[in-house]
This record gives structure tokens, C-alpha cells and sequence, in this order.
């Protein structure tokens, strides 16, 4: 069914006292896109697809984001770096703040789902000052049949406002851009930045407190796909960089999603109607899928053209490293509708090791799967960022820490339980550095990764033979169809027993001491699949 868009001045906003110039409701894509294009915020590229800029934010901004504190939150939130206390009290003022400010602004109102599932779906309202972010909102919430929009009801609204811009002092913001979100009062106000990430992250950290909470239903930043003949459903985890997308839109399985999702205890279902996909150094020969998706209706964020053409140049960073596409999921020509499948078979933890010392591919213990779900482990690479020489380890508790408003061992029992209910089996897969660290080794092929993860779910690591890494205790398969048998040792690789080992002895120091300030909720189980060192190599 075709969606056709209302533009109107009349206020339908009122249940929030916000009253505009003008309101323009649920657009259509090409409505949308006519809007942008008129007013200058975006330009078509070669393909069709919209290249927009952020301005001055180029990603999220962590540590300015709050929850508010109250009745509702205070006892229940995990309050830290990452989840900041916010006052009711500056909540009001800074929200009357923006109201005023939007008093003789033009405004795009949009209504969607967050949730595949029905009996756990989100009703969201999101209100843009610009077109372009209201056509993400398009792209990757779910997107309502029209006769459902009439008697729309949301139960959380996104007010994002990258004009306006808070009074540290004043407000009790740390800068003028701010995201905050408010459960009482079921919004997310966010002002000062124009990265459209913040409203698609916004709504899932308010996912991640409802639904393991209240639902009981495990949130995870993963992506997911199953076989053809809906079998056999896979999730993956990992942080940017790793692979999570690319890996997920394989074209011999269904697409089920690239970044959120929840388990529950019939399904796994997207929580969003659209992919967001890092897009540096993309080829059509390396992720053919997700290149053939950035057409019309897609949008790039802070991509360039090639000298004197409409044709994207991937590999340009000048504005950022963290260039990303936006386009619905329907655009991935095997992704299933709806966005559901069943319990999974497989995990997979994605790291891009810099270190070079994971194996490309090793099996996880529940113990193990537990230590290294609650350590989330990649790398920060050299040489990406001013004044970084060597890898640098990144933790992020539950692969997705700064989404999550609760305790991350809340998270991880959950997982645990569903280990144990559905005896899944727990991969560690490396995407990143062998044959030693960055600037020494190579990065792993993607065709290498690929085969390895098609093995472990056609079953043809079940029966081989494995052998355990010395520090990290996992098992490491000894053969694998497609692969060379020494590509599957990271040591063998090195051709240096006493530099790989002395570089491992590093990593699992690393892997300890993040641990420290999980020790006390972690069971012996969980404790006994850290990393040992190895005391020969000290």
C-alpha cells in the first residue's frame, strides 16, 4: 500500500504543548527526499541514493547522554560513565526550552514501530526540525500500514533538535548537545548534534531497559539471519568494525537483522526496519549486498564524490572514518519478511583482534561464552586515531555497553539461561590481525571468516578435531573445510613462539584487570573462562 504523507500548519502536537509553523506528517520517501533536495540538506549521488552531512558530530557523543533520575529509574538504572543522572527538574526546562524555540519552526512528524514482534513492539513518534533525519526515521523504524496511522498512539517520542543548542549552566548539560532520555515521561530529547545515530540508539537503550525489565525478553546489540528454508537462525555480536553487518548479509542465508535484536522465548526479532552500515573502503566485490542496497531512499552520511562525479569515492575519510548508510531492509534482496526467526543455533562473538593472538575461529565453553560476553573485546587499530601508535584494547560490557540502562550481568544471566534452555553452541570468531599484531601481520580474509562461520553452522566443526589455546583456554577446531590448516593457529602464524606468546600474555592482562569491576557478580563458572597467563613467556 502506497503511503502518502500530510503536509499541514494545523497542530496535532498539542499532548505535548509543542505548537509549530507548520507540521508535515508522515511523508512518503519521494516527499521526503523533495524536501531535502529543495532545501539544500542532502544531494543525490550516481545510484540515487541521498549524501547528507552531520556537521560538527560525526558519531555519538557518550558522554553526553543522561537518563533522567526518578522514582521510575533511580533504583533500577545502572548508574556510571555511561548511564549519567539527569534531574527531572533541568529535564522540564530544557523540554519548555525547545517548545519555544519551535514556536515558528517547520517541523516532520513521523510514526513507526520499533519491534518486529507485535506483542513486544514500541510505538514511536519522532518529530524532526529536518527532512533528512525524518527519512531515517523512515528507513530504520518498522513503517505502519497507512490505515494504521489515523488512530496512532504512541508510547515514546523523540524530539531531536540539532538547532538548538542547551546552556551548559543553565541546563545542567555537560555541553550545548545533549541526548536524554526520560521514562517517566516516555521521551527522548536530543539537541546541539546533528548525528542521526543518536535517535536510532536513543530507542533502543530505552529497548534495553523495557524489555529485559518489565518483559522479559533478552535485548542484544546483534545482528541475525537463518537458512533459506527458515531453519537454523544465527546472531552475531560484535562492536563497529567487526564485522557485524557484513557477515549477517550473507547471500546464501534470509537477513533477519543488523544490529538490534530481541530473544524471546518463541523468536528472535528485529527491533528496526532498516540497516545502518559503516560504508569506508566498500566494494561491490566485497559486500555486494549492502552496495547494491545504497540506491534510492538510502541515505549517506558524510561520504564524497569522486573529482568531477556523482560517483561515491568509499575510500575517502576527509570528514570521518565512521561514514555509514541508511536504507530499509527491504532493500537487502534476501531479507525476510518479517523480520522474525526462531531460537538460535549458533552464536558468534566477532573481535577484530589487533593483537593478533585470537584464532580466526574457536569454540567457547558456557563459562567462557559468559566472561567474553560480559568483556565485549575488540581493538582500537593504530594509526586511525591522533596520538594512538599500538592497538589498543576496547571493552564494551554485552558487545553494546553504552545502549544499556541496566547492569550488564543483568544481560548476561539472561543470555546464560537461554544457553542453557536452548544448548546453543558459542563461537569466538577473530576478524581481525594474524601473523602477528597490526602493522606486522595481515587482517584476516573476509573470504577465510565467511567459510569458517558457514562451517560451524552446516555442522562441519562438530566432528573434527580440536586443540585448546594455551591462554585463552577456548577450543580451537584443527580443521576446516576451505581453510589452510595453519591459518586456523594464531601461533603458527607468528613463526615466534616467544613474541606471539609475550603478546597474548599482554592481551589476557588486558582482558583481567577490564574484568576487576565484574568480579564481584561473577559466578566461579564465569571466572574460570578468563584468560590464563602463560608463566613460561613472562
Amino acid at each position: 500500500m502506497k503511503e502518502f504523507g500530510v503536509k499541514s500548519s494545523k497542530n496535532n502536537l498539542s499532548n505535548l504543548s509543542i505548537k509549530v509553523k507548520e507540521a508535515h506528517w508522515n511523508l512518503s520517501q519521494s516527499e521526503l527526499i523533495e524536501d531535502i533536495l529543495k532545501s539544500g540538506e542532502g544531494v543525490l549521488t550516481s545510484t540515487g541514493a541521498l549524501m547528507c552531512d552531520t556537521g560538527k558530530f560525526t558519531g555519538r557523543s557518550p558522554k553526553d547522554r543522561f537518563i533522567v533520575e526518578d522514582e521510575k529509574t533511580k533504583d533500577v538504572v545502572w548508574w556510571s560513565n555511561i548511564n549519567r543522572p539527569f534531574s527531572p527538574e533541568n529535564f522540564d526546562k530544557l523540554f519548555e526550552a525547545m517548545v519555544k524555540f519551535l514556536e515558528d519552526k517547520k517541523v516532520y512528524v513521523r510514526e513507526a514501530y520499533a519491534g518486529s514482534d507485535k506483542t513486544h513492539r514500541l510505538r514511536v513518534r519522532v518529530i524532526n526540525t529536518m527532512a533528512w533525519h525524518n527519512l531515517f526515521a523512515y528507513n530504520m523504524f518498522l513503517r505502519p500500514e497507512g490505515y494504521k496511522l489515523k488512530d496512532f498512539d504512541p508510547n515514546f517520542t523523540v524530539l531531536c533538535v540539532p538547532e538548538f543548542h542547551a546552556d551548559p549552566e543553565r541546563d545542567g548539560t555537560r555541553r550545548p548537545n545533549f541526548a536524554i532520555i526520560n521514562f517517566t515521561k516516555r521521551m527522548i530529547i536530543i539537541g546541539g548534534t546533528a548525528y542521526s545515530g543518536e535517535m536510532k540508539k536513543g530507542i533502543f537503550s530505552v529497548l534495553n531497559f523495557i524489555l529485559p525489565y518489565h518483559e522479559k525478553v533478552l535485548s542484544m546489540h546483534c545482528s541475525a539471519n537463518m537458512a533459506l528454508d527458515h531453519t537454523d537462525t544465527a546472531i552475531f555480536f560484535g562492536l563497529s568494525g567487526t564485522g557485524k553487518t557484513t557477515l549477517s548479509a550473507d547471500p546464501k542465508r534470509l537477513l533477519i537483522g543488523d544490529d538490534e535484536h530481541g530473544w524471546t522465548s518463541k523468536n528472535v526479532f528485529n527491533f528496526e526496519g532498516g540497516c545502518y552500515a559503516k560504508v569506508i573502503d566498500l566494494t561491490e566485490e566485497k559486500e555486494p549486498d549492502i552496495y547494491k542496497a545504497i540506491r534510492y531512499g538510502a541515505i549517506l552520511e558524510n561520504t564524497r564524490f569522486k573529482e568531477g562525479s556523482r560517483e561515491v569515492d568509499y575510500e575517502n575519510a576527509t570528514v570521518t572514518e565512521n561514514t555509514r548508510a541508511s536504507y530499509p531492509i527491504d532493500h537487502i534482496r534476501n531479507a525476510v519478511e518479517p523480520s522474525i526467526g526462531g531460537i538460535p543455533k549458533n552464536i558468534f562473538f566477532l573481535t577484530c583482534d589487533a593483537f593478533g593472538v585470537i584464532p580466526p575461529i574457536q569454540k567457547l565453553s558456557k563459562g567462557q561464552a559468559m566472561y567474553h560476553f560480559i568483556s565485549g573485546y575488540t581493538s582500537k587499530v593504530a594509526g586511525t586515531e591522533a596520538g594512538v601508535t599500538d592497538p589498543e584494547p576496547v571493552f564494551s560490557a554485552c558487545f553494546g555497553a553504552p545502549f544499556l540502562p541496566l547492569h550488564p550481568t543483568k544481560y548476561a544471566e539472561m543470555l546464560g539461561e537461554k544457553m542453557d534452555t536452548y544448548d546453543v553452541k558459542v563461537w569466538l570468531v577473530n576478524t581481525g590481525w594474524t601473523g602477528g599484531p597490526y602493522g606486522v601481520g595481515s587482517r584476516i580474509s573476509l573470504k577465510y571468516t565467511r567459510a569458517m562461520i558457514t562451517a560451524a553452522l552446516e555442522g562441519n566443526l562438530n566432528d573434527v578435531g580440536y586443540r585448546t589455546h594455551s591462554i585463552f583456554g577456548a577450543e580451537i577446531p584443527t580443521t576446516c573445510p576451505g581453510i589452510p590448516g595453519e591459518v586456523l593457529s594464531p601461533r603458527e602464524t607468528w613463526k615466534n613462539d616467544k613474541a606471539f606468546y609475550r603478546k597474548a600474555n599482554d592481551l589476557a592482562d588486558r582482558f583481567i584487570d577490564n574484568f576487576k569491576k565484574f568480579e564481584a557478580f561473577a559466578n566461579d563458572e564465569i571466572m574460570a573462562g578468563g584468560p590464563k597467563k602463560n608463566e613460561k613467556y613472562l
